[in-house]
Parts: C-alpha cells; structure tokens; sequence
C-alpha cells in the first residue's frame, strides 16, 4: 500500500480480525489523526461485520494544554456519530516538573485500564503507528538498549491487568492521514508533538535526513522484528540455561549454583539468568542491564584469578550475589540500615 493512500475496509480487515470474540474492547483516542483513525477505521470494521465486540471510545485529557477539553468533545461528536458510546477522563492532581511525558503516560494507562475494567473489555486498543515504532527504536538505540529494548513496542501487552492492543504498529501514519482526508473526517494536532523540548519530537525531526541515509521506518521497524525474533530465541536458551543448572544442582539449596557450570555459559545467557535470578530476590529491582553486564564481566575476572574462600561479593538491586569457586548464590539483602544498626 503506497504511504500516501487511504486504507481500504478489505485492506483495514485483518487489522481487527483479532479482537472479532472479544466480548468488547475500549478504542483510546485523543483527536490526533492516528486515534481518530483507528475510532472510524474499527467503527467501520465494525459495522460491516454486523457482530463482534462493543467498541468504546475513552479520551484521556491530561489538563496539560488548553484545546484539550475541546478536542476530547470533538472526539465525543465523531463517536456518537459513529454509534460509539464514548467517554472522557481526566487526569487529575499535581502534575511532574520532570518526566511529564512518562508520568502522563502511566497515568493514562491507569485511566484506560479502569475504563476497561468498568465495561468488561479484554483489550485496550491504541493507536501506535509504524512511524512510532521506528521512533521508539531510535529512543531505545540512544539508550543503550539491549535486544528486548531494541525489539520496542509489540503488538500487545499486558498491563495493568488488560491486555494493550496495537492494531496500527505496521501501518504508516500518512496512511491514516489519507484516510481520514477521504472520508471527511476532521482531527486535531497537538503542538507538543513537534515541541523540541522532548526526545521523540527531537528524533521525528531527524527521520527525513535519517531516511535519506537509509533509516528509513522501514528499515527501523524491520530491525525492531528481528531484535524480537532473537531476543525470543535467547530467552528459551535461558530457559533451558535454567533445567541444566537445576540438573547440576540435586540436593543443594535452590540458590547455591554449580559456580563453573554457569561461568561455563555464554555470557549473553549469564547475563540473563542474572537479571532473572536478581530480579527474583531482589528488593530494589528490577536490575539494570547495563550493571548485570559489568557484574558478569567482574565474575568472570574473580573466577580467573582464582583462590578460596569468596571471590566476589557484590550487591544489585536489593540482592547479595556471592561467588566461590564452586558455588554462585544470590540471597535477598538485608533491608537498608539494618547493618548500621547493628554496629555496636
């Protein structure tokens, strides 16, 4: 489909085809073109299969711009010209001077979840197009990211006990535009998202040079697939990391690991399993990627240098991991200050 066509109802069919038994779902929209075309993209969906699940539309105002609470009733007209019950809620109390973006995010997850609970829907849909993907690929690069990161946003998730529906993640944003051109359909944009002051703005900008070089969305979001096709992969290598040490481990604690045996794994796995094991225990967690790496690295380092006793002894993310040469332990650590108050 040429990036610059409106989508088709056959074409648009297969985007939907998984929520057709669900028993209803709620569609987040906002007013921006991405949202209002996913409403009018299902509703038509919808109306066509004359059976499936009750669509309801749920706009979250934040309060953070003034045209919000009049674009959230021009979200209203279009749904209940569409024949979709829809409603607005708002994002109340004292807002963040830092991490806007990501506490309005929590905090709109948490208002869709509620929603969703309140008219039995299984899945929450949002409106995450192929251009975010590959924006997100770009957030996560810049980051650091390993392979879980690097795969970015998928098609569901879980969160806050319903299921987070992307059904666009594939379909370019001018697409929607075009369509919504076709049929008439106003929506509004919001000045933020071109604010320079924010990453993803600040990374939009840069997509055209970056497509030129060849990074275009395409190349970003297929890398996005391939990072979650090998993390994917890795992980039941982990898991099977895991039966080996289990089996090399008979009649010892579950947290005394057959140190050489797990030295003996290729550090992406060690890696892994230290995230698991940490994240298990761990009073503070979940433990950073990057500090993992550096403690397999410091492990490996102890195990050559050798000697008795304990080789290394480091805390991560409220766990204790101790290393000897025949055995690796990761226990919960004591709470903060329970060692200073036990100092005479």
């Amino acid at each position: 489909m040429p990036v610059d066509d409106p989508m088709s109802a056959i074409e648009s069919r297969p985007l939907f085809m998984a929520f057709a038994h669900a028993p209803a779902v709620v569609l987040a929209v906002s007013g921006g073109p991405d949202s209002v075309a996913l409403l009018w993209l299902m509703a038509r969906w919808r109306r066509a299969r004359k059976t499936g699940p009750a669509l309801h539309a749920v706009t979250v105002d934040h309060g953070l711009r003034k045209e919000s609470a009049a674009e959230a009733r021009a979200v209203a007209r279009l749904a209940a010209a569409l024949g979709v019950p829809h409603k607005t809620l708002r994002w109340t109390g004292d807002k963040p001077a830092t991490g806007l973006p990501a506490a309005a995010r929590k905090a709109r997850y948490a208002l869709l979840a509620r929603a969703a609970r309140s008219v039995g829907a299984t899945y929450v849909l949002t409106a995450h197009t192929r251009d975010d993907q590959a924006e997100t690929v770009l957030m996560r690069m810049a980051r650091g990211s390993g392979l879980a990161g690097l795969a970015a946003m998928t098609d569901q998730t879980e969160r806050d006990g319903i299921q987070i529906a992307r059904p666009l993640l594939q379909v370019p944003k001018a697409v929607l535009i075009a369509t919504l051109e076709k049929a008439k359909i106003a929506y509004a944009v919001d000045p933020t998202n071109a604010d320079p002051h924010f990453t993803r703005p600040r990374l939009r900008a840069l997509m055209p040079s970056l497509a030129a070089e060849g990074l275009d969305q395409h190349t970003l979001t297929r890398l996005a697939m391939r990072m979650a096709r090998a993390d994917a992969a890795l992980e039941l290598m982990a898991d099977g990391a895991e039966r080996f040490l289990a089996l090399r481990n008979p009649g010892r604690a579950p947290d005394a690991i057959d140190a050489a045996a797990f030295m003996g794994l290729t550090e992406e796995i060690r890696v892994r399993l230290l995230l698991r094991m940490i994240n298990e225990v761990g009073l503070e967690g979940p433990a950073e990627l990057g500090k993992a790496e550096s403690l397999s690295l410091a492990m490996e380092l102890a195990m050559q240098r050798g000697g008795n006793g304990i080789l290394l002894k480091q805390t991560l993310a409220g766990a204790v991991i101790s290393l000897t040469r025949n055995r690796l332990t990761i226990t919960p650590a004591p709470p903060r200050g329970t060692a200073a108050r036990r100092r005479p």
